[in-house]
């Protein structure tokens, strides 16, 4: 028996590690530190209908909490993906591909949807609505329920892969946009996207991020996202992706206690790029000395309470 298994709508996943959309690129990169195969799953970059920029420099910033950034969905857009990264990916790894896709109205959602969802090498579609780094973007979808279950509708009536939306903490009821999206026919839930935070040059009083407000993430949010991921689990019976400021096999057990089945590994790719592995080999240590059986039988543990 293998006890890091676990399952995302039928889809077995050999641990519940997953590279987070954004921190990973399309694999190639992070395939000259280790084997990726390794990974229960990859969340592949952020995709668009058509290639985009992103954002102007600078767009990346450190703080003493974690890091910001604006990069803005940079992508090659959704034709080129599914042409040259989808193969070459599969060619150095063989385990759950998720495709992150990313929006500036309905009709954009479903089209790039439809594309992936006809991809052999994808296995989940995760819907990005809660984008903080672009204008008129996803995060408009994600903080409003209606608008929510909209899109989620509106991409399951022309995909047959597993849908999970993907959602921003920049709410006041987080609970409230998960029930939206369950009622729009979401397969799944993944969350938190970035806070929206800010860092100023203290010289010069300048922001340093060229969109003055950026998405924050690192150890900082995890306190957050826990909360998030267990008010989730309460309000629908739907598998759930935890990530934000996940760093250790302790955080991964905090997360699946609060009722994630996978969780999604993001900032802490770019501070250590063996984050994912270590995370891995760490967590059966961490099972035999908290008397964890399977990860499976800990999923949710925190709601008895």
């Amino acid at each position: 028996m293998n006890r890091l298994e676990t399952t995302l709508s039928g889809i077995t996943l050999k641990n519940p590690v997953i590279p987070a959309s954004g921190t990973f690129g399309f694999g190639q990169e992070m395939s000259r530190f280790y084997d990726l195969n390794v990974l229960g799953g990859i969340s592949l970059k952020g995709t668009t209908g058509e290639e985009r920029f992103g954002n102007p420099t600078p767009r990346i910033a450190e703080c003493r909490e974690g890091m910001l950034n604006a990069v803005g969905l940079q992508n090659p857009g959704v034709d080129a993906v599914v042409a040259r990264e989808l193969p070459a990916v599969r060619k150095i790894y063989d385990g759950v591909l998720l495709a992150n896709i990313s929006g500036f109205s309905i009709d954009e959602y479903v089209m790039v949807a439809e594309k992936f969802d006809k991809a052999p090498e994808i296995d989940i579609l995760e819907i990005n609505i809660s984008c903080p780094n672009v204008r008129h973007g996803g995060m408009a979808f994600g903080t409003d329920p209606a608008a929510a279950e909209e899109v989620t509708k509106a991409v399951k009536a022309v995909t047959h892969k597993p849908v999970y939306m993907k959602l921003s903490p920049n709410v006041t009821d987080i609970a409230a946009i998960a029930k939206a999206c369950a009622a729009g026919g979401a397969d799944g839930i993944t969350l938190i996207n970035t806070l929206l935070g800010m860092v100023i040059d203290p010289r010069t009083g300048k922001p340093i991020v060229s969109t003055k407000m950026s998405g924050f993430s690192g150890p900082a949010i995890k306190p957050v996202a826990l909360r998030m991921v267990y008010q989730v689990a309460q309000a629908v019976d739907l598998p759930i992706i935890g990530v934000g400021g996940i760093a250790t096999a302790d955080d991964v057990i905090e997360f699946m206690s609060a009722g994630a089945s996978a969780i999604q590994v993001g900032a802490q790719n770019l501070v250590d790029p063996f984050a994912c592995p270590n995370i891995i080999n760490e967590l059966p240590k961490k099972m035999d000395e908290y008397g964890i059986g399977s990860l499976k039988e800990i999923i949710g543990r925190s709601l008895k309470f």
